[in-house]
């Protein structure tokens, strides 16, 4: 509708040629660069870092702005109780260079049933935590070189929710990304890390972060991956160590917009038994 009226404007009767002739050069090269810029984004597919733990060593790009939400379902049986959560975990991702970007993370709203052994339960809801942070991409990857994508991950934990699911103070962390792209469309993710919280007693621990993922792309729109998830790897004390097994897949709607379904089962006494996971993701 725009370039209609714009098309009819510059050639009406009433206005002078040599300005006509001036709006149709703007307009054509209006169109050019609109072109140019739809050509640029052309096969640029959305790569998120949801479903997997292990994060994507890709970032936004200068001025990209991406939100990657969902709902999860988690359920644990531990020492006679039976703990049923879900939360909407959402990451708003926001590219301040082209190796740059902003991260503002959370579980979102959060509802938790627990059960005892007499059948009491008692049920709470509100807002995780907040976690703001940044991603450094410090070299892309190279396939035919062999070279791996790495990225930097750097986040604090803000004691910002509900009293019910509010962490104790500031809680860094960091991490580092490297993937490998592989030949039949494989690729293989590592992500090492650490992360400082505080335990039940208000004392500061420094827990570790370790996991793999190995991804396939079945298509140009499907993908699949499972992952072995050291999501903290820590003394009983302080916690515990919470190791996942991870499996889903990731479909690309548009090159803008990926839908996802995602399973992890707990591997230790401190991971919670099962959760699940659906997803969105849109690049604007």
């Amino acid at each position: 509708m725009i370039f209609a009226l714009a098309l009819v404007t510059v050639t009406s009767p009433w206005t002078p040629r040599r300005a006509a002739a001036a709006t149709r050069c703007r307009l054509l090269g209006a169109l050019a660069g609109l072109a140019c810029a739809s050509s640029a984004l052309a096969g640029e597919a959305i790569v998120t870092d949801r479903p997997d733990f292990v994060e994507s060593s890709d970032v936004v790009g200068r001025g990209g702005f991406q939100i990657e939400t969902g709902l999860s379902w988690e359920r644990s049986n531990a020492d006679g109780l039976k703990t049923r959560t879900r939360t909407t975990p959402t990451l708003l991702r926001v590219g301040v260079g082209d190796t740059l970007e902003l991260r503002v993370e959370t579980d979102g709203v959060t509802r938790s049933r627990t059960q005892d052994a007499s059948g009491a339960t008692q049920s709470e809801r509100g807002y995780a935590d907040a976690s703001i942070g940044v991603k450094w991409r410090m070299q892309e990857g190279n396939e035919s070189q062999g070279t791996p994508g790495i990225a930097w991950l750097a986040h604090v934990d803000v004691d910002s929710g509900s009293r019910a699911f509010r962490g104790r103070g500031l809680r860094p962390s960091l991490r580092a990304v490297a993937e490998w792209e592989l030949p039949q469309d494989f690729s293989v993710g590592v992500m090492p890390g650490f992360l400082v919280d505080r335990n039940d007693d208000g004392a500061r621990f420094v827990a570790g972060i370790l996991a793999v993922t190995l991804g396939k792309s079945w298509t140009p729109t499907l993908r699949s991956f499972v992952e072995v998830a050291g999501q903290q790897l820590t003394s009983r004390k302080n916690g515990g160590s919470v190791v996942t097994f991870d499996t889903g897949v990731a479909y690309l709607v548009t090159e803008a917009i990926q839908v996802d379904v995602s399973v992890a089962l707990g591997l230790t006494s401190f991971a919670p038994d099962a959760q699940y996971g659906v997803g969105l993701s849109i690049r604007f």
